[in-house]
């Protein structure tokens, strides 16, 4: 049985890359309301970010693995 499940960086993983997800949402609605050119520049990275975290990986080592590979 592997008793390195990762269990708890697969939470917090989860939990950050959805915290961003209602972060940009935010700043999308506020783009709408409030400032329209900057909401919209400041939410697309943040959209950007959050989705590039829950489609990271975790290696064996309960570690990050990011994705080298250009093509």
């Amino acid at each position: 049985m592997n008793d390195n499940n990762c269990t708890s960086e697969k939470l917090s993983k989860y939990f950050l890359g959805g915290l961003f997800i209602v972060f940009s949402l935010g700043l999308i609605v506020m783009g709408f309301t409030l400032l329209p050119i900057i909401g919209f520049v400041l939410a697309l990275p943040v959209l950007a970010l959050s989705i590039y975290l829950i489609r990271t990986r975790i290696n064996d080592q309960c570690e990050l693995e990011f994705d080298t590979d250009v093509s």
